[in-house]
C-alpha cells in the first residue's frame, strides 16, 4: 500500500463498504494504490448520469473478484469521495486482496 497506509473499510450487515477517491474520464481503467485511506479508482467513463459509478463499482467488482452485482454505490454519487458497498466479502478479505495488489 501507498506509505503503509490502510484502507479505511467498514464492516456492514451485508458485506464491507470501501472507500474510494474516483478519477472520471481517466486514460485507464483500475484500482490505483491508496490515498486518504481511500482506494484511488480511475475509470475511463465520464462522470455523467451515473456512468462513472457503474464504472467504478464493475473496476470493484473485478479487483475483489466478485460478480458486479454484488457492488452497489452506498454515498457520494456525485461527489469524488465515494463509499460502496461489496455485497458477501468480509473485511479481513477485502485488508487481504489490498494488501496483495499494494
Amino acid at each position: 500500500m501507498s506509505d503503509g497506509e490502510q484502507v479505511d473499510l467498514r464492516e456492514h450487515d451485508e458485506g464491507v463498504v470501501v472507500p474510494v477517491l474516483a478519477h472520471a474520464g481517466a486514460r485507464r481503467e483500475g484500482v490505483l494504490g491508496v490515498r486518504q485511506g481511500r482506494l484511488r479508482v480511475a475509470v475511463s467513463a465520464a462522470p455523467e448520469k451515473g456512468k462513472a459509478n457503474k464504472a467504478i463499482a464493475a473496476v470493484l467488482a473485478d479487483f475483489f473478484g466478485v460478480a458486479a452485482s454484488r457492488v452497489e454505490l452506498a454515498a457520494g454519487a456525485t461527489n469524488p469521495q465515494k463509499r460502496l458497498l461489496v455485497r458477501g466479502l468480509e473485511r479481513d478479505a477485502a485488508r487481504e486482496a489490498i494488501a496483495a495488489k499494494f
